[in-house]
């Protein structure tokens, strides 16, 4: 039985295939407000930390403001309770209000798990 080869080079006239360079983890940006370090802002950081090292190692940035100090901010976002987590996700902004401890509502807002 005759055997047949495969020619790996790229024919005449045609380009070489290219090689797709590795695509780089989007990141999602996280900006929590809060006002002070009152007990529920601390929790609202806590919470937020603990579920983006466990579901976004490597993929996110969080930023906290507070309100006390930059009002004009919280105008820019249009928020209207304290602690806010406002997400820009590669696609949309969502925003979730409280202190984060209801994980599943907090990984449906980062768009890690759909709705239950």
């Amino acid at each position: 039985m005759p055997t047949t080869k495969t020619n790996t080079r790229a024919r005449p006239g045609k380009p070489a295939p290219r090689k797709r360079a590795p695509r780089k983890p989007e990141v999602s940006k996280l900006r929590l407000y809060v006002a002070g370090q009152t007990p529920k802002s601390i929790r609202a950081f806590a919470n937020l930390k603990v579920l983006c090292e466990e579901h976004l190692k490597g993929r996110y940035q969080i930023e906290v403001i507070d309100i006390l100090e930059n009002p004009q901010m919280a105008r820019g976002d249009q928020i209207v309770a304290i602690p806010t987590l406002v997400i820009k996700l590669p696609q949309s902004v969502r925003k979730i209000i409280g202190d984060l401890s209801n994980t599943d509502r907090v990984l449906v807002g980062l768009a890690l798990q759909k709705e239950v």
